[in-house]
């Protein structure tokens, strides 16, 4: 349930400081924080990447760092407020990986956020996407346009339809040069009506005015209500 005021829902963050390449001190977690309330965000997922080297990603750790953060942004009057999450990077071991091993949006085991980098999808693609559906998750695939895979054969946005695969879309890859492959890619499926969800993937302050200005190019090529859907209604579906 949706607590505090009901603004934006960033649906993908890297916003707990030194758990992976994200954030790296608190200042950096508080100064982002700022940004995104200013830019009418009101809540946030913290998504770190569940990767095999970072074995302390996990459900207990991650609970522990958000509701740390969390106090310290209400101490600084910061309004935003933290929910669990994960980013899994998809491998072969992700077609046998273990229930409990599985960290969802709002560790509530329905939605599942992923990630992959590939120029073509690899065999183990689909056996993996069955197994985690198979644990009773849908899976959304973090910026779809960022794979070489897709901005090579953007069709394959139907086979992820087919295998039952949502797309979030990434803030960043919005706000590159237009000749970007990552943005032709991003607008094409927003045209089309492909994304379920919009991400800023913020990693840190650096870059958020980049990620600020694909909010804007969204809004132009959608309309707001269009961008409220996938940046508020949609997300409000993962909270807890």
């Amino acid at each position: 349930m949706l607590s505090g005021a009901p603004g934006r829902i960033d649906v993908h963050s890297h916003l707990l400081p030194g758990v992976d390449d994200g954030c790296q001190t608190l200042e950096d977690s508080l100064a982002c924080a700022r940004v995104m309330v200013e830019n009418g965000y009101s809540h946030s997922f913290c998504t770190p990447h569940i990767w095999p080297s970072l074995p302390n990603n996990i459900p207990p750790i991650i609970t522990e760092k958000i509701a740390a953060l969390q106090r310290a942004l209400d101490e600084q009057h910061i309004p935003l407020r933290l929910a669990p999450g994960g980013e899994l990077n998809l491998i072969e071991a992700t077609a046998s990986l273990n229930y409990e091993d599985v960290v969802t949006y709002g560790l509530q085991r329905k939605y599942l956020l992923i990630d992959m980098w590939a120029n073509k999808l690899p065999p183990f693609f689909e056996p993996a996407i069955r197994h985690l559906q198979s644990l009773g998750l849908t899976v959304i695939l973090a910026h779809p346009e960022r794979m070489r895979a897709v901005q090579d054969d953007p069709a394959l946005a139907d086979y992820f339809a087919q295998l039952g695969v949502l797309l979030q879309c990434n803030l960043q890859c919005l706000g590159d040069p237009p000749h970007a492959s990552t943005r032709r890619v991003a607008e094409r499926f927003l045209e089309e009506d492909r994304y379920f969800l919009i991400g800023s993937d913020l990693h840190n302050l650096t870059s958020l005015p980049l990620r600020m200005r694909g909010l804007a190019r969204a809004m132009g090529l959608l309309g707001n209500d269009k961008v409220w859907q996938l940046t508020h209604d949609n997300p409000a579906l993962l909270m807890p």
